[in-house]
């Protein structure tokens, strides 16, 4: 393999790793000493490759982030007007379920105390124009009914913020032997509906 080669197989390699470990663990809790140790590289060569830990977070988030937009995006696109809400919410959230292994909310918002300033910017504008707009635009298809005075946006955020559940083990919803779809949809039926009915 020639040198050029070798450089693009270990970037992509470094980035595999350390996407795994990032969306799985979280940011404190993934070190490049690991990363390294994973891709069998030294962590001097892998710095080689990326600057620090922040430069290698932000370039994860990136690219899952432009995977979930994609992946919205073309629920979005498929929404008949006679669509069913909670069916519908459910194929976006198993775009969420399929890239993250743990609680995209927490992974990226738990990460910013950690970050300078200036990747704090980059990774919101990424969480924003990635995750809150294409949420956003689903709310505001008309497939789910808002109660009056709630925007899309506000919507977008509240569902974000309402998926812990599907990501552990020891708050579950659902029957204890509930698919992982399942599951989702007693979630977005939740969310969508509230616990309660109205008197």
């Amino acid at each position: 393999m020639k040198r050029e080669e070798q450089l693009t197989h270990t970037h992509a390699a470094i980035l595999a790793a350390a996407r795994a470990q990032f969306l799985a663990q979280g940011y404190q809790a993934t070190s490049t000493r690991e990363i390294a140790k994973q891709v069998g590289i030294t962590q001097p060569a892998l710095y080689h490759h990326f600057s620090d830990k922040e430069v290698i977070f932000l370039e994860v988030i990136k690219t899952v982030g432009e995977e979930i937009k994609k992946g919205i995006t073309a629920v979005v696109d498929q929404i008949q007007p006679d669509a069913d809400p909670v069916e519908s919410l459910t194929a976006v959230t198993e775009v969420l379920t399929a890239a993250h292994p743990r609680d995209v909310f927490t992974v990226i918002h738990g990460s910013f105390k950690f970050l300078k300033p200036e990747n704090k910017r980059q990774l919101g504008a990424i969480f924003m124009g990635d995750y809150l707009v294409p949420l956003t635009q689903f709310f505001d298809t008309g497939v789910v009914t808002l109660q009056d005075g709630v925007k899309a946006q506000d919507a977008a955020s509240f569902y974000l913020t309402s998926l812990s559940p599907l990501f552990n083990t020891f708050h579950h919803v659902g029957p204890a032997d509930a698919s992982q779809h399942e599951q989702t949809l007693t979630l977005i039926r939740l969310i969508l509906f509230g616990v309660a009915t109205e008197k």
